[in-house]
């Protein structure tokens, strides 16, 4: 990631000459206004300084926010390089595109272990010190220069349509080749009952992502489709280049090759993909259990029985299976070095939405605007492109936070079946040694940050264009484009964290 110069000289100049005839009325009316910024908001419309949610926390803090999100259309990362750049900062904002570590190197990023304690004591209480480790352990200072995201709940999980496996007469399989005898039969039998043989038995999206069930069966470390560090032959290692990557492309392969996964997988986009799940195409996939919901009424409303479960790890001889869960030390929240003297109003504001005294509000906002009151209970209203936005800065999720999201979002009769997923995918799960690993380690090496070169081997070896022993080839070009480098340095952050 590359910033203007300009924003570097203003990192190191900021400091300007105030104005003396300035009251001290104003300074205080500019401090309690927060510029937010986040991306990847849900649909609806940015609320404005009139907006009744933007007002109830105004009133409850002093503070009024503005929201900021990239315009429609735009890439996330390079909008925000250009704020930064064109000096037009937020006063907070959650690092996308491995930001912090940009800012954190150029002394950008304002040090926060200090002003926590004080501004934004909910905050420091709640997030558990071991997380505050894993965000010092990220910077060679040991400073603390952003809120980590806590969720200590996996947050992904193998789902299964149990309506096909009831309609083709089988058990839940244990066994991977209990599992491929099942995604045979999802593609031979008619499952959905449509009578267009239109099925697909399981399905993944483009660059290989969003079918990490097929990886975590043979003890892969994967998130999202891009291999992670875990502990391997007794020290972390990048989880692409073992042997149990190895098998589980080989695995992959095979699938792919006898059409029991989807054809298109490498070539389907999120909107593409979530379409075929919720058209009652897709028996088995991999996805957000607290993200069901919408999906769900989709399927009910193309097949009545409908039902979705979560899928326990079928189990690959000589291989220790399981969910890839990372808990702590994701960047969430940062403050500019050059917005330091809004920094105590934006801790405020952060506060407020770690304040247990308003978890009522702070999940479902206003009536008539974020949710409705329907027999006496507050539900909420799905976002539409006129609902209006409410701001949210928590991510810090316990199972009793789970629990009680479901019970608070989810219809009466959706419930169980979500809680009964989290049940299965929790015992499979475990925090990878990787947890909260630091974007630092990569500096120098951007193309193994994005795990180009693994995408290009996984996807030609899987549709046939090239042989599985090419995976040989990958490894070492990997080792060669620095692999090794970077190994040195998760090691040595790993030491460091233990």
């Amino acid at each position: 990631m590359l910033l203007l110069l300009s924003f570097i000289c203003i990192v190191g100049c900021s400091s300007t000459e105030t104005d003396n005839t300035q009251t001290t009325n104003d300074t205080e009316e500019e401090s309690k206004h927060v510029r937010v910024f986040k991306s990847h908001l849900s649909k609806g419309v940015l609320p404005g300084s009139d907006d009744p949610h933007v007002q109830y926390v105004l009133e409850e803090t002093g503070v009024e926010y503005e929201l900021m999100t990239p315009p429609a259309g735009s890439d996330a990362t390079e909008y925000i390089n250009m704020l930064f750049a064109s000096e037009d900062y937020p006063d907070i904002f959650r690092p996308i595109g491995g930001m912090e570590r940009t800012l954190i190197q150029q002394g950008a990023a304002l040090p926060l272990e200090d002003l926590l304690p004080e501004y934004a004591p909910n905050v420091w209480n709640s997030i558990p010190e071991e997380a505050w480790d894993v965000v010092r352990s990220a910077t060679p200072d040991g400073h603390i220069y952003y809120v980590p995201k806590v969720y200590m709940i996996p947050e992904r999980a193998a789902l299964l349509r149990q309506d096909w496996l009831d309609n083709v007469g089988l058990e839940m399989p244990e066994t991977v080749d209990e599992y491929k005898e099942m995604l045979i039969a999802f593609r031979d039998e008619d499952p959905n009952g449509n009578g267009q043989r239109d099925e697909i038995p399981t399905s993944g999206r483009e660059f290989g992502t969003w079918m990490d069930h097929l990886f975590s069966m043979f003890g892969v470390a994967m998130w999202e489709g891009q291999p992670e560090w875990d502990i391997y032959e007794d020290e972390i290692q990048y989880a692409g280049i073992t042997e149990n990557m190895r098998e589980a492309i080989a695995f992959i392969r095979e699938l792919y090759e006898e059409g029991l996964l989807d054809q298109e997988t490498f070539l389907n986009k999120s909107d593409v993909w979530t379409a075929k799940i919720n058209n009652n195409l897709v028996g088995s996939w991999y996805h957000l259990p607290a993200n069901l919901g919408e999906r769900y009424d989709a399927m009910k409303q193309g097949d009545p029985n409908a039902y979705v479960v979560g899928m326990p790890l079928p189990n690959a001889e000589g291989f220790e299976g399981f969910i890839t869960q990372k808990s702590m030390g994701e960047p969430e929240w940062m403050i500019p070095k050059a917005s330091e003297e809004q920094a105590i109003a934006s801790l405020q504001l952060l506060d407020f939405f770690y304040d247990s005294e308003f978890d009522d509000f702070i999940r479902f906002g206003i009536e008539g605007a974020q949710h409705e009151v329907i027999d006496g209970e507050k539900v909420l209203i799905p976002a539409t492109d006129e609902t209006p936005i409410a701001l949210g800065m928590r991510n810090l999720t316990t199972q009793e936070d789970m629990d009680l999201r479901i019970e608070q979002t989810f219809p009466d009769e959706q419930q169980q079946m979500v809680k009964d997923i989290f049940e299965v995918s929790t015992d499979d799960a475990r925090r990878i040694a990787g947890d909260g690993l630091p974007s630092t380690v990569y500096e120098g090496y951007p193309d193994i940050q994005s795990h180009k070169l693994f995408q290009e081997y996984l996807t030609k070896i899987v549709i046939g264009e090239w042989p599985l022993e090419r995976f040989d080839e990958f490894v070492d070009r990997w080792y060669q484009s620095g692999g090794e480098q970077v190994t040195a340095n998760v090691q040595e952050w790993y030491e460091r964290l233990n």
